[in-house]
């Protein structure tokens, strides 16, 4: 199912409510990249305007509750969005990366000074967005994640090219980078919402979804195909990222045990045969049976972190949205 479809599901399924708040932050996105100055506001237009699957404010606004949201927790999710992005535009940097959600980077059409400028842009204008709400938790909340978010991009740069990686060092990673965010953006819609759900409940819920998340993503990086991910398959491998269907597949294969990134993936050609390799042991299919371990262990917090049955219902909803983009 793809992000469009995926969202239009979940909107339907919140209620008038949550569309109303969602279509609130995407004003306001839209008013925020187009307020600093005609050079950088059209690299950071372009960015916000590429959507993408939204569920990270999406996840704010449901923890928010079923109402259309107070002002504050739609500024918590235009917050989550603009972080979000800025570390997409800076990834890009790190990466060299010609294409995003299947658009050609601010890197790739403008030089590294100016994509770099236009994540620094973004990021500072999150935390303004939510510093405006007064709720100094809130900001305690996303600057934590920003914090984490390093970290991971750290210990993935460490990891580079590294054949010993574990597959604990690897869940590791994904909690920094990716659960660390959808666990603030529940924690966000609990404490500035009216939705009643306990806000570390709620976190704990988003930190497992978004280990899932970034798992499946990583599934999806081997299997493709690029029009569905914007990407050629095995980018991860060209960037020398060791992930969890390559971790599994030099277990069950000598060869790619013995395989040396740095020398053998030095094109999209040899990732793409690697990515081949990867899926003929079966890795992907134990990748995925983590992810929905992940999944399942989210939604058994729900019941007593939610704040009642409409919010246990749609988290729930959140929760297999993750595992339907990859289905």
């Amino acid at each position: 199912m793809n992000a469009e479809r995926q969202l239009a599901a979940l909107l339907e399924a919140a209620g008038p409510g949550v569309a109303a708040g969602l279509a609130r932050m995407e004003a306001r996105l839209e008013e925020i990249a187009a307020g600093d100055g005609e050079a950088l506001a059209a690299h950071a237009r372009r960015m916000v305007a590429a959507g993408g699957k939204r569920l990270r404010p999406l996840l704010v606004l449901l923890a928010a509750g079923p109402d259309d949201p107070p002002t504050a927790a739609v500024a918590a999710a235009v917050a989550v969005e603009l972080l979000h992005t800025a570390t997409l535009v800076h990834d890009d940097v790190l990466d060299r990366a010609p294409l995003r959600r299947g658009r050609p980077t601010v890197f790739a059409t403008a030089g590294p000074h100016a994509a770099t400028a236009t994540g620094d842009l973004l990021f500072a204008r999150a935390f303004a967005e939510l510093a405006g709400t007064g709720s100094a938790g809130a900001v305690e909340a996303l600057s934590a994640a920003s914090t984490a978010l390093a970290r991971g991009e750290l210990l993935q740069r460490a990891d580079a090219w590294d054949a010993e990686v574990a597959v604990d060092r690897y869940v590791e990673r994904c909690g920094l980078k990716t659960g660390s965010l959808f666990a603030a953006a529940a924690r966000l819609g609990a404490l500035l919402g009216d939705g009643g759900g306990d806000p570390d409940g709620l976190a704990a819920f988003g930190d497992h979804v978004g280990v899932a998340f970034q798992i499946l993503d990583d599934v999806l990086d081997v299997s493709g195909p690029v029009e569905r991910t914007g990407k050629h398959r095995g980018t991860d491998l060209l960037d020398g990222t060791v992930t969890l269907p390559l971790i599994l597949a030099r277990a069950r294969d000598p060869a790619l045990a013995a395989l040396d990134l740095r020398a053998e993936v030095r094109d999209a050609a040899a990732a793409e045969a690697v990515c081949d390799r990867i899926a003929a042991t079966g890795a992907l299919d134990a990748a995925r049976a983590a992810a929905l371990e992940r999944v399942a262990a989210a939604k058994a917090l729900l019941p007593a972190a939610t704040g009642g049955d409409w919010q246990l219902g749609v988290l729930d909803a959140v929760a297999d949205s993750v595992v339907a983009r990859y289905s």
